[in-house]
């Protein structure tokens, strides 16, 4: 049985992006042990994600900590892993580079020649993990659609007790309290244009957007007083009729629960480089703030008419 690594440090919309390559890698090595190295808020999701046996967490000191950079080093060493698969590219792991003495998947060259015969068409990120893959020998199936089906807790208590049985609309308004100006102002106004419409609405906020939540005119939902964890939040997601959110995490895993829904993309990306166009429906615009409601509500209207939402 040869030990196995995988990197991959955050964040919550880049962890679930390489559930399909970790899968891949799981199949290449059927009968070794897989050893995933990540951080402290997604020790949870890789403790039940079904393709890991093992979980190591990087405190992701600063370089200046050398007591901690030490320790880092010691046990990565002492792991005495035999082929390491970085899916965090950084260059933080370019440094482990330098400390352990395994097969690293990633042959620089190759990949870098594999690139360039895609030059002038951007990569999505999961193109990109997939070709990575692909030169190190592994044969992709899941890589481009990754699968979190795993994650998804029952819900039904919450569902019941919120009155959502017959079918709602989940809005997700927020986004990494670093990165506010991935969100969309208005989803007050997308709430009352949509409860106006006869539709069920309601948000199940992260702990940076308790309040944004609590001033809309559709109820928040919580799960014992405190934000739903990340497989409560599958959960719901799975049992929404329609999802519309900014790019930020829950949008990536309402993506790979196969939920139906809209992503709202400013100028800080494009759906094509995160790849959530070929998983929901997306709207990009070149300020955020100049993006209507009207516009919006439209087409999640539009989407309930087509699909019958209730």
């Amino acid at each position: 049985m040869k030990k196995i690594l995988i990197i991959r440090l955050g964040a919550f919309g880049d962890v679930l992006q390489s559930e399909g390559a970790i899968h891949d890698i799981r199949n290449h090595h059927p009968d070794d042990q897989i050893t995933i190295l990540t951080t402290s808020p997604y020790r949870k999701i890789f403790e039940r994600c079904p393709w890991i046996d093992r979980i190591l967490i990087d405190s992701r000191a600063p370089r200046h900590h050398v007591l901690a950079i030490l320790r880092m080093r010691k046990m990565l060493r002492d792991e005495q892993f035999d082929m390491i698969y970085d899916l965090q590219n950084s260059g933080r792991t370019l440094m482990y580079r330098a400390w352990i003495d395994a097969m690293w998947s990633q042959k620089d060259e190759a990949y870098n020649l594999a690139m360039a015969k895609h030059r002038g068409r951007k990569l999505a990120i999961l193109e990109r993990i997939a070709l990575q893959l692909e030169q190190a020998g592994i044969t992709c199936k899941h890589a481009l659609k990754p699968n979190v089906a795993w994650m998804a807790d029952d819900v039904e208590d919450l569902v019941t007790s919120a009155g959502l049985d017959k079918g709602f609309i989940l809005l997700n308004p927020g986004s990494s309290a670093r990165h506010l100006q991935k969100r969309w102002p208005y989803y007050a106004e997308l709430a009352q244009a949509l409860i106006d419409q006869g539709l069920t609405v309601m948000t199940a906020p992260g702990p940076d957007e308790i309040e944004l939540c609590r001033s809309f005119p559709c109820p928040a939902l919580f799960d014992g007083g405190k934000p739903l964890s990340f497989f409560r939040l599958a959960g719901l997601l799975k049992r929404a009729t329609y999802v519309v959110g900014n790019d930020t995490g829950p949008m990536h895993l309402a993506a790979y629960l196969e939920a139906r829904g809209l992503a709202l993309f400013g100028p800080h990306t494009t759906a094509r480089a995160t790849g959530l166009d070929a998983f929901l429906d997306v709207i990009e615009v070149n300020e955020l703030t100049e993006l209507s409601v009207e516009h919006v509500f439209t087409q999640v209207i539009e989407a309930s008419t087509s699909h019958h939402m209730p």
